[in-house]
């Protein structure tokens, strides 16, 4: 016979034997004592864990001949003898159809299975379909699928195996039971390797045992398979009477075969990382390189390592326990010589720098997949950890600045003291006169949060604090600064000392300020009402009151306004002004033009408008009010002449503005200039 890996070989054949999936054999086992069964059921999980294990002894339990409760059969588990558990053992019965939804995932297969799901089966009980990889199937797929699933025939039952039952459509997860299956736990693992190996005659240590249980990685079928090919690569020892030996397996054989290092080697680097020794770091990173480890293999079991540390640190293990307990052992899936080497590190620094050094080191491990100089980025991801020792975190900052009233951590006699790199100067030597100074940080005289503090008390209190604070000088003075258990001379302190307090200066007398004006005052009362008319910023906040000129004063400003306009070259605007009806009354002026709605606006173009309240407002009044209008009569606009060297007397000196009146009787009316000031 043909040699059959150990995954097949010891492929468990009843509920019992399968490791790990507790839950779901006991939920399927009663079933089939209750007669509970259901037509369609979903077994997802992680890869190599008993999904389709399950999936076939669920098939021999439900087409097995000899009944429930019978001598032959006293439980729910399959008797393994008659001719269907055989037939479905061997994987050749005729009612159990194990399809690859991988590659028959169309619609068309899927007809051909519903069409086939409407017979009775040839001999057994049902007619067992199990689909492996069910998420491979397409949406069309289920969905010819879907009535025959909601409503199948008695004699069929469907079982579907995935690891990703997120992608099966909900209303084939509706009409289903769902099991989830979980990962192996380490010593269960561990325990199947010692039996496998104990039959197959294999010598293997606990040590060796435990690296393949964690290189299984939660599948039975991985570790397995990593057995199988650990014991082909193992050297034979001679047996006592010198016939066929028997294979050993070696820890250090089995790490060379996965291409990993040992655990040691991380432990050595984090020692060096806390003593804050670049170059003993960049020496082991170079090691490990030039042996030929792939960077990112190294960067994996260092985010491993890590992960580890912070869990024994979060659950408190020691370095001399015997292995971890309660959450600590659900979490830490290792060996118990590995949980003390991760306790071991784990004393050497706190959570928050764990969890930093694993940040770090998880970025570092996904930029090495679409980088080309690995070596480098592995090499920079172990320097950031060193870098990461001699950062003060920001809570110590802010509180070493504010001088919080919060106890400070103080470092302990027996916790190891962070010593600087060989050839780093250290504090004492750049200032000699702190030897034998006090290490307790002083407060500094100021604090970022005093003057929110300050702002926040209510008035009755402000005199308390009115008092003069003492400045500090900057005394160069080291500052205990502590990282979980361990504590490093950062930067230096400041040191209060009493400085004198000048006098205040004599204040000047008061200068009074003129009253402001009825409208600045009405302005700063309400600034968000708006006011009648425009407030020019410029008018004098004593303007005596402008009393309302009598009618025959408005010539006064409609000339000066007129004089203004020709002066600037705006010889329409200034016509339009000089034909217009002036009514001035106290401070304002309506002006009733003869420019329609349209032109208006033209004609007073807003450099016409602002020299028109320049000069009104020069002559005391504020507001100006321009109205359209109709065109004036004829025999009005002929009664006054036009005024001299205005456009309007210009054009009708035109010749050809003459001869137009003549040959149609016209009549001049408004004369625009669009000719360019100037």
């Amino acid at each position: 016979m043909a040699y059959q890996v150990l995954a097949r070989k010891y492929r468990p054949q009843r509920f019992a034997d399968v490791v790990g999936q507790g839950h779901v054999t006991v939920t399927l086992a009663n079933a089939l004592a209750q007669n509970r069964i259901a037509h369609g059921y979903i077994f997802s999980g992680h890869r190599g864990i008993g999904k389709t294990t399950i999936a076939r002894i669920l098939a021999m339990a439900l087409n097995c001949r000899n009944p429930i409760g019978s001598p032959a059969r006293p439980t729910a588990e399959p008797c393994e003898v008659c001719e269907s558990c055989t037939e479905i053992k061997a994987g050749n019965a005729v009612d159990v159809i194990e399809i690859d939804a991988a590659t028959n995932r169309g619609i068309d297969e899927i007809r051909e299975l519903r069409d086939a799901a409407r017979y009775a089966p040839a001999r057994d009980r049902f007619k067992i379909y199990i689909l492996d990889e069910a998420h491979q199937i397409t949406d069309a797929a289920f969905n010819a699928l879907l009535k025959t699933l909601e409503e199948p025939p008695a004699h069929i039952v469907f079982m579907m195996a995935t690891t990703q039952p997120e992608d099966l459509p909900q209303t084939i997860r509706s009409r289903c039971q769902h099991f989830s299956f979980h990962a192996v736990k380490l010593v269960d693992i561990l325990g199947q390797l010692r039996s496998i190996a104990a039959q197959e005659g294999v010598i293997a240590d606990d040590a060796a045992l435990a690296l393949l249980a964690e290189a299984g990685d939660g599948s039975m079928r991985d570790a397995l398979s990593i057995m199988d090919q650990a014991i082909a690569s193992a050297p034979y020892e001679p047996s006592a009477d010198g016939t066929e030996g028997r294979a050993r397996l070696d820890a250090a054989q089995i790490r060379e075969l996965m291409g990993t290092v040992p655990n040691a080697v991380f432990e050595r680097i984090l020692d060096a990382v806390n003593t804050n020794n670049s170059a003993e770091v960049m020496a082991a990173a170079n090691r490990l390189l030039d042996a030929g480890n792939s960077a990112a293999q190294l960067a994996r079991q260092c985010v491993r390592y890590l992960r580890n540390a912070l869990i024994a640190k979060i659950a408190g293990l020691s370095p001399d326990g015997e292995s971890a307990e309660g959450v600590g052992n659900e979490l830490l899936q290792i060996s118990p010589d590995e949980q003390r080497r991760a306790a071991r590190t784990a004393a050497l620094f706190g959570e928050e720098e764990l969890a930093r050094f694993l940040q770090v080191m998880l970025r570092t491990f996904d930029e090495l997949g679409y980088r080309q100089e690995q070596r480098f980025h592995f090499e920079l991801g172990l320097l950031k950890l060193v870098h990461l020792r001699r950062l003060l975190p920001i809570e110590e900052a802010l509180s070493s600045l504010s001088g919080g009233t919060g106890p400070r951590p103080i470092a302990t006699a027996d916790a190891p003291r962070a010593t600087a790199s060989p050839g780093a100067p250290t504090m004492a030597e750049h200032h000699p006169g702190m030897v034998g100074r006090s290490t307790a940080p002083a407060r500094p005289a100021f604090s970022p949060f005093e003057q929110d503090n300050l702002r926040r008390r209510p008035e009755g209190t402000a005199n308390a604090v009115s008092a003069p604070m003492p400045v500090s000088a900057a005394t160069p003075q080291p500052i205990a600064e502590t990282r979980g258990a361990n504590a490093v001379s950062l930067a230096p302190a400041l040191e209060a000392i009493p400085m004198p307090v000048p006098e205040p200066l004599p204040q000047p007398d008061a200068v009074p300020f003129p009253l402001p004006s009825p409208i600045e005052a009405r302005i700063e009362r309400q600034p968000d009402v708006p006011l009648p008319g425009p407030v020019f910023a410029s008018a004098a906040p004593t303007v005596p009151p402008i009393h309302p000129p009598p009618a025959s004063a408005a010539d006064g400003p409609q000339t000066a306004v007129v004089d203004a306009l020709a002066a600037a070259s705006l010889a329409s605007a200034a016509d339009a002004l000089a034909d217009a009806e002036w009514i001035i009354a106290s401070d304002e002026a309506r002006v009733q033009t003869h420019l329609s709605k349209t032109m208006l606006p033209l004609v007073l173009n807003p450099e016409a408008e602002k020299i028109v309240r320049a000069v009104l407002r020069d002559a005391g009044i504020l507001k100006l009010a321009l109205l359209p209008g109709t065109a004036a009569p004829a025999a009005e606009r002929k009664s006054r002449p036009a005024r001299t060297g205005s456009i309007q007397a210009r054009a009708l000196e035109h010749p050809m503005v003459q001869q137009a009146q003549k040959l149609f009787h016209a009549d001049l009316q408004t004369v625009i200039d669009l000719r360019e000031p100037g």
